[in-house]
């Protein structure tokens, strides 16, 4: 009988295990299931959020020369029991499951009145009144000094010079990052007349702008939301074994611990390092998951014992607007180098890195 493998979610993570895998278990039937038509590079969605359009890539492209099936649909629930998918509107059947339906924006406290980059339909509805602010000198704030609030507001600022752009942090923008690092940033903000509103707590979001702790409101026409992503609660709902954040507890080839059928890549899993670090939600490490779980699938079909999951963080990659960037260059657990590269060269690298990954996918 032919063993069915299914992939649930085609970013960068399950992209790269769906193509690997179809390409080594010849004799299994593949079937990659994901929300929309499109392969998006999530990691251009600031973009996108300035008004980009980055180009789109049909995901029957992507599988071009592969025997797999594509399923157009958006999950609902996972019956492990009896080893089925139910999709909005067709129910579907595995032997072996790869859960990688990825993350989205924490919204829980602002859903009302803040946008998110975190998806194309947010980033591409946030680009349609981002003008007309810019055209009145407006406000647009956006809160969270992590990569995705840095490279957003750095984008906006630099496509909207007229554009007043406000970074709110919990803490300072780049904390992590070296002393050589964090003084680019300084640099960049000061360049593009970004205002920082470092150490401060938002409690809520409102039409008029954010409101802080104490009652304070820092006025905005429009406020950014990107202070962290959550996983959907499908895995949850089902019985897997998952940690806090609803993420799914793995062994070291990225096997469910609870389901072994089931394998978890990309930041639907709790992923871990050598020495017990857990791996932050990213494309760096997103593919790599995605990498391993197809070889250990394959290896376990071929009746091989698979390798464990390796891994080793080697830099962090921020852009700046088009024209300037920062490589942070890091030991192997992610932690921050004095080396760093900067400006066009930095942004140039950036690029390289992204298409490097839109590549890897195949």
């Amino acid at each position: 009988m032919t063993h069915r493998i299914v992939i649930l979610g085609a970013g960068y993570a399950g992209l790269t295990a769906a193509n690997r895998i179809a390409s080594r278990a010849r004799h299994a039937q593949v079937t990659l299931v994901n929300a929309r038509p499109q392969f998006v590079e999530r990691v251009r969605l600031h973009q996108v959020a300035a008004g980009q359009q980055p180009r789109e890539y049909p995901l029957r492209e992507r599988l071009r020369g592969t025997a797999m099936q594509l399923v157009i649909g958006r999950v609902q629930a996972l019956d492990p029991q009896h080893r089925q998918v139910r999709l909005d509107h067709a129910t579907v059947g595995y032997d072996t499951l790869v859960y990688a339906l990825g993350s989205a924006a924490d919204t829980t406290t602002v859903a009302d009145h803040a946008c998110t980059v975190a998806d194309l339909d947010s980033a591409r509805e946030l680009s349609k009144g981002v003008p007309d602010l810019a055209a009145e000198r407006g406000v647009l704030a956006v809160v969270g000094g992590g990569l995705t609030g840095i490279e957003t507001a750095t984008e906006l600022a630099e496509a909207y010079p007229h554009l007043r752009v406000r970074l709110i942090t919990s803490g300072q923008p780049g904390d992590w990052l070296s002393a050589r690092g964090r003084a680019h940033l300084r640099r960049a903000f000061d360049r593009l007349g970004i205002e920082v509103l470092p150490g401060v707590t938002v409690t809520r979001v409102d039409p008029e702008g954010v409101v802080l702790a104490g009652g304070r409101t820092v006025g905005a026409g429009l406020t950014v939301w990107a202070t962290g992503f959550v996983v959907a609660d499908i895995a949850r709902h089902a019985g897997l074994a998952v940690d806090g954040q609803g993420r799914i507890l793995v062994d070291d080839t990225l096997r469910s611990r609870s389901h072994p059928e089931i394998y978890a890549v990309g930041d639907s899993a709790a992923a871990y390092r050598a020495g017990g670090q857990q791996l932050r939600m990213s494309c760096a490490t997103g593919m790599p998951t995605g990498q391993c779980a197809a070889a250990a699938i394959t290896a376990r079909l071929a009746g091989r014992d698979p390798e464990p999951f390796a891994f080793r963080y080697f830099i962090q990659c921020i852009s700046l607007g088009r024209r300037d960037g920062l490589i942070q260059f890091v030991h192997p657990d992610d932690s921050a180098h004095n080396a760093v590269l900067t400006g066009r060269t930095a942004a140039w690298c950036k690029e390289l890195v992204v298409r490097g990954a839109l590549y890897a996918t195949r």
